[in-house]
C-alpha cells in the first residue's frame, strides 16, 4: 500500500479530517460539529475535550472511508483556529467562562471580550507591535491573557499552560509542549526572525509573570512547522484516534495558513506571486514576500510563519461567511425563504446561487442584481487594513421590497462588499511592496464559480481555484508528510501534492467601470461610519 497522510482541521464549527496520498489525492474525509457557546455578540467559548473527541471521530471516519490500513499512515498534521486554550497545572480544563463550567476552557478567536485590553496594549506603542501591523487585535492572545488576569485572576493564577488551539492538539497527541512558530509568531508576538520572545513587552503590558522560567506557560520551545514532535502519537492518543503508536506528528499551523500551504505552491509556482484567501466563517489573506514589508493595518511581517524563510503579511476580514449569513437574516422574509430553500434540498446561499445562475447570461452580470445596494459587511469590525475592531456593518440602498429579488440583491451586494474589502488589502500591500498577481481562494464559502467571479470583478484581480476540494486539510497533511520524512521540506510537499484548478479573470469594460464607482461608494460609507462613531 502507498504511503498516506492525515490532515486535521479544526474550524469554528467543526473538526475535519482528510486522508491524502503522496500526489495530494483525497482518499477519504469526515467531519463532526463541535460545540460553540455564545453569550451575546462578543463572547464565544468552546471545550478542548469536546474538540478532541470530534477530532478523533473525524479521523476514524476518514480512515474508514479511505479504506487504507493504519500501517500506511506515515504522518499526521493539525491546523486549527487561533483560539486560546487554558489548562490547569494538572493539564485539566480550566474555566474561562462566566458560567464557571470547567469544560468551557477555550476563548474562541472571534471572542472580542478583550477589546479594552487591546486598546491598553496599543497605547503602549511597544516595538513588537510593528510586527502585527502596528496594532494588536482582540483576536490575538496577549489581550485575551491580560483580560483573564484582570477579570478572572484565579483562572490566570491556576493555569499551568496557555496553548494556541493547534499547539494544544499536537500536545494532546504527543505530550510534547513545543509551540509552532506559526501560532506564536502570528498571535502571541514571538519574534521568529530573532528566535525569541521580547520580555520587555510582557512586562510593559502587565503580563511579566509569563516571562518566568523562560516563558514556560506560553512556550519555552518554539519549532518550525512540520517538525516531528516527541516520539509521535502516545499510546493514549493512538487509541483515541485509531492509529498506530509512534505515528509521526508535525508541529502545526493556524487553519488559514494551512490553506495557504495547500495552495500557493501548486505546480511549482512562485509563492510570492499568489495570495491565499481562505473564505470560511472569517476570511484570511496571506501574502508571502522575500523581504519583510511593514504594511499598516496588515498583520506581520511574520518570518517563516507559513512558508519557510519567507515573510508573511496576513490580513483578512473578521467575518466573511458569517457576515453573509448575518446579512441574509436581516431580510424581513428570511425565515420563509430559508424554508423554501430547505424544501428544495439546499441551504439558502446555495439556493440563491442556483436562482442567480438561472437569471444571468454571464456570471459578471450578477452585478445588475445588486441594483443600488452597497454593503460594508464589517459586523465584527475591520481586521485589515484599518485594524478597527469597532467598525460596524453598513447597508445603503434599501427600499420597501420584500420579494425574493430583494434578497438576491442583498446577497450579491454582500459578496461585493467582501470583494471590495479584499481590494483594499491588496491595494495597501502593493503600496508597500507586497504584490501578488493571483488570489487562490479556498474554504467552503467560496466554492461556487459565481462567488469566485464576483470576487475577481470586485477586487479586480485574477482568482484561482485550488485543484483539491480540501486545500486546508491538504496543507495539514503536507506537514504530516514532512514530519514522516517522505518529503524533506514543506516546499517539496507543496510542489508534489498541490495543484490549481479553474481561474477567473476580472471582467473589463462596463462591468469594471461600474465596480470602480461602487468601490468609491463603499469607501465613502466606511468613512461615514467612522465619522458617525466620532459624533
Amino acid at each position: 500500500m502507498n504511503d498516506v497522510f492525515i490532515g486535521v482541521d479544526v474550524g469554528t464549527g467543526s473538526a475535519r479530517a482528510g486522508v491524502f496520498d503522496c500526489a495530494g489525492q483525497l482518499l477519504g474525509s469526515a467531519k463532526h460539529d463541535i460545540e460553540l457557546y455564545r453569550d451575546g455578540a462578543f463572547i464565544a467559548e468552546q471545550s478542548s475535550d469536546n474538540i478532541w473527541s470530534c477530532v478523533c471521530k473525524s479521523v476514524q471516519d476518514a480512515m474508514e472511508q479511505a479504506n487504507v490500513p493504519i500501517s500506511s499512515v506515515k504522518g499526521i498534521g493539525f491546523d486549527a483556529t487561533c483560539s486560546l486554550v487554558v489548562l490547569d497545572r494538572d493539564a485539566k480544563p480550566l474555566s474561562i467562562s462566566a458560567s464557571g463550567d470547567a469544560a468551557r476552557n477555550i476563548i474562541v478567536w472571534m471572542d472580542h471580550r478583550a477589546s479594552d485590553q487591546a486598546d491598553q496594549i496599543n497605547a503602549q506603542v511597544h516595538d513588537v507591535l510593528a510586527y502585527v501591523g502596528g496594532t494588536i487585535s482582540p483576536e490575538m492572545q496577549t489581550p485575551k491573557l491580560l483580560w483573564l488576569q484582570e477579570n478572572m485572576r484565579s483562572t490566570f493564577d491556576q493555569a499551568g499552560d496557555f496553548f494556541d488551539l493547534t499547539d494544544y492538539l499536537t500536545w494532546r497527541s504527543t505530550g510534547d509542549k513545543s509551540r509552532s512558530v506559526c501560532t506564536v509568531t502570528c498571535k502571541w508576538t514571538y519574534l521568529a526572525h530573532e528566535d525569541r520572545w521580547d520580555a520587555s513587552y510582557f512586562e510593559e503590558i502587565g503580563l511579566g509573570e509569563l516571562t518566568i522560567n523562560n516563558f514556560e506557560r506560553i512556550g519555552s520551545k518554539v519549532v518550525a512547522t512540520g517538525t516531528a514532535l516527541g516520539q509521535g502519537l502516545t499510546a493514549q492518543a493512538a487509541s483515541d484516534l485509531g492509529l498506530n503508536v509512534g505515528t509521526p506528528v508535525a508541529a502545526g499551523l493556524i487553519d488559514a495558513h494551512a490553506g495557504g500551504v495547500g495552495t500557493i505552491g501548486a505546480a511549482g509556482g512562485d509563492p510570492t506571486s499568489r495570495m491565499a484567501y481562505v473564505f470560511g466563517t472569517s476570511a484570511c489573506t496571506m501574502s508571502s514576500s522575500k523581504t519583510k514589508a511593514f504594511v499598516p493595518g496588515v498583520w506581520g511581517p511574520y518570518h517563516s510563519a507559513m512558508v519557510p524563510e519567507l515573510w508573511l503579511s496576513e490580513g483578512g476580514q473578521s467575518v466573511a461567511g458569517e457576515a453573509i449569513a448575518h446579512l441574509l437574516k436581516l431580510h424581513p422574509r428570511y425565515d420563509a425563504f430559508r424554508t423554501e430553500a430547505e424544501e428544495n434540498g439546499q441551504s439558502l446561499p446555495d439556493y440563491l446561487l442556483t436562482r442567480i445562475d438561472a437569471r444571468i447570461s454571464s456570471r459578471s452580470d450578477a452585478l445588475y442584481l445588486a441594483d443600488q445596494l452597497v454593503v460594508v459587511p464589517e459586523f465584527l469590525g475591520n481586521r485589515a487594513p484599518f485594524a478597527d475592531p469597532k467598525a460596524c456593518g453598513i447597508i445603503s440602498g434599501l427600499n420597501l421590497n420584500e420579494d425574493f429579488d430583494s434578497l438576491i440583491g442583498l446577497y450579491v451586494a454582500g459578496i461585493f462588499g467582501l470583494g471590495y474589502g479584499l481590494k483594499q488589502i491588496l491595494d495597501v500591500q502593493r503600496e508597500h511592496g507586497v504584490c501578488p498577481t493571483t488570489v487562490v481562494i479556498s474554504g467552503g464559502a467560496g466554492e461556487h464559480p459565481i462567488i469566485k467571479q464576483l470576487l475577481a470583478d470586485a477586487a479586480n484581480i485574477t482568482i484561482a481555484a485550488p485543484g483539491t476540494k480540501e486545500p486546508v486539510l491538504l496543507g495539514s497533511a503536507m506537514l504530516g508528510a514532512v514530519a514522516g520524512g517522505v518529503f524533506e521540506t514543506i516546499e517539496d510537499a507543496m510542489r508534489a501534492m498541490s495543484s490549481l484548478g479553474d481561474t477567473f479573470q476580472p471582467t473589463q469594460g462596463k462591468i469594471a467601470a461600474a465596480h470602480a464607482k461602487r468601490y468609491e461608494v463603499f469607501q465613502a460609507l466606511q468613512a461615514a461610519g467612522r465619522l458617525l462613531r466620532e459624533v
